[in-house]
């Protein structure tokens, strides 16, 4: 995957240097998901991003959740999901779920 050596060096430089930052990544998929299994999102304390988990759809979510799992030190597991009759009022071909764990980097 394009991009993920440098998102995983990035954190290790983030977690290096003190600062507060959160690693999301896709840990499973069905149906139709625009990013792979292992793709990851890397949050600092800023909110400043590097990577997608999901081209786009639900990023605002993962880093508000990421904010949280920096300040509360606890990981998470999230689940997003649509069903296939959702999926064509939002303009998707299918309907789909993709879950992501995000862990604070201590």
């Amino acid at each position: 995957m394009t991009g993920e050596p440098d998102i995983l060096n990035e954190a290790a430089r983030l977690r290096r240097s003190g600062r507060k930052a959160a690693l999301a990544t896709v840990i499973s998929t069905w149906g139709s998901s625009p990013r792979p299994v292992g793709s990851h999102l890397l949050v600092d304390e800023t909110g400043a991003m590097q990577g997608s988990v999901s081209g786009g759809c639900i990023e605002g979510a993962v880093v508000h959740e990421a904010m949280k799992v920096m300040a509360e030190g606890e990981p998470r597991l999230l689940s997003f999901g649509v069903t296939d009759e959702m999926a064509w009022e939002v303009g998707l071909a299918c309907g789909g779920r993709v879950d992501v764990y995000v862990e604070p980097l201590e």
